[in-house]
């Protein structure tokens, strides 16, 4: 089990990175997370839901994703309340002393099911734990750290991201704060994300191994551009791709979610994306993107408060690409009625009027995969594809039933992951190329198998710098 010093550590890339080992190994290898609080989710093919950081994980182990490695998944609403999703279904939602003050002791059954289900099925599992293990605040009722390492008598490993600095302090303040049978639980050490030359950090190592009596069992380089799905949006600075001919805004909504959306549109060699913040960004924009939100009502009122809509109307009336999946999708329309106020106390907002649809939120939460084909108009261009794939998470429910709806140059989708389908893509990348008077490329990626290519690039540069013969010698000791 990889706990951390903190957050963003580098838990969950360790995770994935020991998940390909491991298969590489001839392992029947699974991950596990037992609680994730994000708002970057999937969907699985049972229609269940859990969060993105382990359908990554699960896709280096060469196993399909489900629910069972990640049976608890909290997705923040605002006001310090979070959906509560318990296998896959939400249950409702809570505010944070509701949940951590005692439902969470109850929502360990699903954990410990959970792992059993794993238990029978794989011969290793690789957890993540959230956070630190040692905020005293949380401890009494935290269900994804030293309660899981204690339920299953697993090692832990310890991580601390150089990176942001004050390692060393945070590696013997951890260790410190546990107490005495979790400090046993703890086999070793790893420093994550070390740039510069190793040597000079000898010093330091041996320092720690005095100090806590524990090993360290490597030191990972930081790696540049992963090509890897994030956990959270902490990262979204950090995905800007370099510059392209097509310029392409994701605007940065307060309750963003699902942003590796557009992971693959920034990986295209002709595409600079970025996260705006502030509405004269979009001035520059060949396509702006309203994304996914957790709270579609509160969200639309937030871009009116701010000036992003009337930026948005203005630069759609001059005929600039716009886009909306899932939330964005629903602001883009004319209504947005809440009668039993789930999002907000709003019972009827006006939508942007960019598309024709209404949208009725209900208290069903509506969570699938899906195929479709496409042939729709778009900046004067056909597009069309077959055997396209994806999934939707929306608690509302709009007027039309079409997997995807374009008018002219606003365009609207519930579908997550359309962007992953490579034809799907570029087609939709020459359109806007083709309006800014740009040939088209007809070069294509293969998003899918570049995923297989960088889950490798990971294992090896971990393996290369982890103590591979002491962690065996310390999974087999448990």
């Amino acid at each position: 089990m990889f706990q951390g010093t903190s957050s963003h550590v580098g838990k969950s890339i360790l995770t994935t990175a020991l998940c390909r080992i491991f298969f590489r190994q001839g392992r029947r290898v699974a991950p596990f997370k037992a609680q994730n609080m994000a708002l970057n989710s999937f969907v699985t093919a049972d229609g269940l839901e859990m969060g993105r950081a382990q359908v990554a994980q699960a896709e280096a182990a060469n196993i399909a994703p489900r629910v069972e490695m990640n049976p608890v998944l909290l997705k923040p609403t605002g006001n310090q309340s979070s959906q509560v999703i318990i296998n896959g279904k939400a249950v409702g939602v809570m505010n944070a002393a509701t949940y951590h003050q005692g439902y969470s002791l109850k929502a360990f059954d699903a954990v410990k099911s959970a792992l059993q289900k794993l238990s029978a099925e794989f011969d290793t599992i690789v957890i993540e734990g959230a956070g630190s293990p040692a905020e005293v605040n949380l401890k009494a009722n935290d269900i994804v750290n030293m309660r899981v390492a204690k339920f299953l008598n697993a090692p832990v490993i310890l991580v601390a991201d150089i990176d942001r600095g004050g390692c060393l302090a945070s590696i013997v303040g951890t260790l410190e704060l546990l107490d005495d049978d979790e400090r046993e639980l703890v086999k070793g050490l790893v420093i994550n994300k070390f740039r510069g030359d190793v040597n000079l950090f000898l010093p330091a190592v041996e320092f720690l191994e005095r100090k806590t009596s524990k090993p360290v069992l490597g030191i990972v380089p930081f790696i540049d551009k992963l090509g890897i799905d994030d956990e959270d949006s902490v990262s979204l600075d950090d995905k800007i791709s370099s510059d392209g001919e097509v310029s392409i805004a994701v605007i940065r909504l307060g309750k963003l979610s699902n942003f590796t959306d557009f992971d693959s549109l920034a990986g295209e060699s002709d595409v600079k994306l970025f996260y705006a913040t502030e509405p004269d960004e979009l001035d520059a924009a060949d396509v702006i993107i309203l994304p996914g939100s957790k709270n579609t009502s509160e969200d639309l009122t937030a871009l009116r408060g701010n000036g992003f809509a009337e930026k948005i109307l203005r630069r759609a009336h001059e005929g600039s690409a716009i886009v909306g999946i899932c939330g964005g999708y629903q602001m883009l329309g004319t209504k947005i009625f809440d009668p039993l106020q789930t999002e907000s106390n709003h019972v009827e907002l006006d939508g942007l009027s960019l598309l024709p649809i209404e949208t009725t939120f209900t208290a069903e939460k509506f969570t699938r995969q899906v195929n479709f084909d496409v042939d729709f108009d778009f900046l004067g261009e056909k597009i069309s594809g077959t055997n396209l794939d994806g999934y939707e998470i929306h608690s509302g429910q709009s007027t039309v039933d079409e997997k995807i709806l374009s008018r002219g140059n606003v365009l609207g989708t519930y579908v997550h992951g359309i962007f992953d389908n490579d034809d799907f893509r570029r087609k939709f990348l020459n359109a806007v190329r083709r309006k800014k008077n740009l040939p088209p490329l007809e070069s294509m990626r293969n998003v899918r198998a570049e995923k297989q290519q960088n889950y490798d690039r990971l294992a090896k540069i971990v393996r290369d710098n982890l103590n591979m013969e002491l962690l065996e010698k310390i999974m087999s000791d448990c």
